[in-house]
């Protein structure tokens, strides 16, 4: 599993082949996957303002590549760590688990190689000095893989089904409530979006929906089920209501 994080344009990404040969999966079968996260992104998010498909492009970007054999071009999608996150969601089992581990120790080790330069010694004192730190540096490293792991487990990402649920529902809520406003414009719906958005996100006290975790589902579906607008934005979506009557 060497090279599983490469620099390519100044940042550390992995490739849809090299998660393809890791997680044992057929390459197209990768690039489904991705391609259905861009649906699923510009379907699900129907509030511009969330931020997520706006920087679709910062997580994945397609280039190509030449078959070793028969020299032909075909497709290859980079990705970088939460890009690599967001498509790792799907993968489970405890094999999967081992795997993404052994990912974010590698793009740790990349990103921490680009921002600082090691500086070997030159005097027999520094490189003893060195090897003593390395072995107590392993040490360290094999009692944080158990602390990851633990971690890990107790904060895996929402389910893509859990999360897609979760899209559909907001959806379904805002057109709920919008009834009430008859029939609504897309900036009034943004409004509302926007609302329920940021009410989802408080909640979990993430940064995006994204960063959901499966500890927050619950919470989070019981929001959206009671979710009505702030007295700010039922007062904004009339206020465009009159507007247009004007």
């Amino acid at each position: 599993m060497n090279n599983l994080v490469i620099m390519k344009n100044q940042q550390a990404v992995t490739s849809s082949l090299q998660v393809a040969e890791v997680f044992e999966k057929n390459h197209r079968d990768v690039l489904k996957s991705v391609d259905e996260l861009r649906d699923g992104v510009a379907q699900n998010f129907a509030d511009p303002t969330d931020g997520v498909a706006e920087n679709w492009a910062d997580l994945f970007y397609e280039d190509v590549y030449t078959h070793p054999q028969n020299k032909q071009q075909y497709r290859v999608i980079y990705m970088n760590r939460d890009g690599f996150t967001l498509l790792a969601m799907g993968f489970t089992g405890m094999k999967a688990l081992s795997f993404k581990l052994k990912y974010i120790e590698a793009f740790n080790q990349m990103e921490n190689s680009i921002k600082t330069q090691l500086e070997l010694p030159t005097t027999p004192q520094g490189m003893l000095k060195l090897v003593l730190e390395n072995v107590n540096d392993s040490n360290e490293k094999v009692e944080e893989l158990g602390t990851r792991l633990t971690d890990l487990e107790q904060n895996t990402p929402v389910a893509p089904g859990d999360y897609n649920y979760i899209s559909r529902r907001i959806s379904q809520r805002v057109r709920e409530v919008g009834r009430g406003y008859g029939e609504l414009t897309q900036k009034q719906r943004g409004e509302l979006f926007r609302d329920i958005n940021q009410g989802v996100k408080r909640i979990a006290g993430v940064g995006s929906r994204s960063q959901l975790r499966e500890r927050h589902y619950k919470a989070v579906i019981d929001f959206i089920n009671d979710w009505e607008p702030s007295t700010a934005t039922k007062t904004l979506v009339r206020q465009m209501a009159l507007e247009l009557e004007a």
